[in-house]
């Protein structure tokens, strides 16, 4: 067996409409097709895959004291347009240093208070200062 990469992060959520929109406008994400499960939710493409798909969930999921997910990851370019969007849509932010690489982790919450963080390269040049929004 050999494994290729990730194909998709799922999220169960109460609030569906909440994250599609927060996916597509922080991350520019496209709600695209999705089969037709017995239950509803939506399914959030970069380019022509489905990274993140969202459940509804009937109830809370999991407490956020006691996360099963602890994050997930997106690489990208333009670290600097990047940050100037996330302050743009009032999303706050911290940016951390990889020890060793230098590549830069951008993270974020989505509304739910799932953590993901977007990967830059090293070569980026940026002011990375925390971004909180008032």
């Amino acid at each position: 067996m050999q494994l290729h990469r990730l194909d998709h992060v799922n999220l169960r959520t109460e609030r569906v409409a909440v994250l599609r929109e927060f996916y597509s406008r922080v991350l520019g994400l496209v709600e695209g097709v999705r089969p037709p499960f017995a239950f509803p939710g939506a399914w959030m493409y970069l380019g022509d895959t489905p990274i993140v798909h969202l459940v509804e969930a009937q109830e809370p999921p999991t407490p956020p004291e006691r996360p099963q997910l602890q994050h997930f990851a997106i690489s990208a370019e333009g670290l600097a347009d990047f940050l100037a969007h996330l302050r743009a849509c009032r999303v706050g932010y911290r940016v951390g240093v990889v020890p060793g690489f230098g590549s830069y982790q951008v993270n974020i919450k989505d509304p739910d208070g799932n953590c993901l963080h977007v990967d830059f390269g090293a070569h980026e040049v940026a002011d990375i200062s925390p971004f909180a929004p008032a």
